[in-house]
């Protein structure tokens, strides 16, 4: 360890006293850089001191051109100068120029002005009054025609008045007509209502009549589609539906007329509410006793082509729906009793699809006898067809022997007639003409 220790010193030593002599030469280093840079600023200082001398003949150049420059401009600022001046005297005497020659052509305009004013008032007085008398002139060509039109026109006025007068009292008269036709077709009205209140086989006789009035409308013929009147005695006695509508199938549709009017009518002429209520629940309990009236007939057990149930006519749509107001289950009520409600409306819709199964059924029915028609026609075809198999064969067998008897009509006579005519032996027909043979067949029937 003692042995070291001044080794360490030693090293010790050399580094600190390094250390100075580092920092020297670092030092000297940098001064080198900065001299080198000195040497450079004095290298270009060097250039720029060798340029001066041209600079110095250039600025004088420069100085010379300035005041050559500024002479210049004096002379022309002395030549503007002059030339303004110049200018404004011309400027002054074009001025006065100018307003003589206002002046002289003020003069000048006025006074042709004034010549061309007089002139032109002679010419268009002078026009204006023979253009005044053509105007005249024409305007009466224009207005005769206007004139004769306004004359004719007061007379069709005239003969318009005197009519509209004969019309207005034809028209008096036909009013009063229609005046005295209303009052008579409401007096007819009164007295229907009337009988149809206080007469209830009047009543029975219009229901009735609108009954057949629907049937008829959609296309159904009474003692054909239906029949009306049809009566038949019974154990509960005697029976009369007013109409059997005929359904193709044999079949037959019951249907009852049934007239409610009088309560109804009441309601219609009620003034207070409540009396009207009453009268109206008095209408719907009418209907409803039709209904069990109907209910007890049943005219399905009598006519044995009936469905079970029986339709009853109310001819009027606000008949129904007045006691449909007050009993609104009344349509089911007699639908349990089996009679089905029908008014104008649904009763057409009935009747047209009853024509329509008709049409329908006649349409089956052509068809069925067109078929009858063919297969008949089918047979009688067949039976033809065999005669005419039959006529063929007779026919191809005819034609073989007509060609059997030509063959030996010309290997057997021919040829013992034809030495005849080479004895010379004098005939009316002096040629024998060969017989053809048929080579026509009849057609065959083509096979099915």
């Amino acid at each position: 360890m003692n042995a070291l220790l001044p080794i360490i010193a030693l090293i010790l030593g050399l580094i600190f006293g390094a250390l100075p002599l580092f920092c020297y030469i670092k030092h000297l280093k940098k001064d080198k850089d900065s001299l080198k840079n000195v040497a450079l600023d004095l290298a270009k200082a060097e250039v720029q001191i060798k340029r001066i001398p041209q600079l110095e003949r250039d600025l004088e150049s420069w100085r010379e051109k300035a005041s050559s420059l500024t002479a210049e401009q004096a002379a022309y600022k002395r030549g503007e100068e002059e030339r303004e001046k110049a200018y404004s005297i011309q400027i002054e005497q074009l001025k006065a120029t100018e307003e003589a020659l206002s002046q002289k052509f003020d003069s000048l305009a006025a006074k042709t002005l004034e010549k061309a004013h007089g002139q032109f008032l002679e010419q268009a007085q002078s026009r204006f009054s023979q253009s005044e008398r053509e105007g005249e002139a024409k305007l009466e060509l224009l207005l005769q025609p206007v004139r004769e039109s306004l004359k004719r026109y007061e007379e069709s006025v005239k003969q318009a008045e005197q009519l509209r007068q004969t019309e207005y009292g034809s028209l008096t008269s036909l009013v009063a007509a229609m005046r005295e036709g209303q009052d008579a077709v409401k007096n007819e009205a009164n007295k229907l209502v009337n009988a149809l209140r206080t007469a209830p086989k009047a009543r029975g006789c219009w229901g009735e009549q609108q009954l057949r009035n629907v049937l008829e409308s959609c296309g159904l013929s009474e003692y054909v589609d239906f029949e009306t009147e049809v009566s038949i005695n019974t154990e509960k006695g005697r029976l009369r539906p007013d109409a059997l509508i005929r359904i193709p199938n044999g079949s037959v549709l019951i249907v009852d007329s049934k007239v409610s009017l009088n309560a109804y009518q009441d309601a219609y002429d009620a003034v207070e509410e409540d009396a009207r209520k009453l009268y109206l629940a008095a209408h719907s309990k009418a209907i409803k006793n039709h209904i069990d009236g109907l209910s007890q007939k049943s005219y399905w057990d009598q006519f044995k082509e009936a469905p079970d149930y029986v339709i009853m006519f109310i001819p009027g749509e606000h008949f129904l729906s007045a006691a449909l107001e007050q009993d609104h289950n009344l349509w089911e009520y007699a639908f349990q009793k089996r009679v089905l409600l029908a008014t104008p409306t649904n009763l057409i819709a009935i009747a047209r699809t009853v024509a329509a199964v008709w049409r329908q059924e006649d349409i089956a029915h052509n068809a069925r006898k067109i078929g009858e028609l063919g297969k008949e026609l089918y047979e009688r075809i067949s039976r033809v067809d065999s005669h005419m198999r039959a006529l063929g064969s007779s026919l191809e067998n005819s034609v073989k022997n007509y060609n059997k008897f030509v063959g030996s009509f010309e290997s057997r006579v021919l040829v013992t007639a034809r030495k005849f005519r080479d004895l010379n032996i004098e005939t009316k027909d002096q040629m024998l003409k060969e017989a053809p043979n048929l080579e026509i067949m009849p057609r065959l029937v083509a096979e099915d």
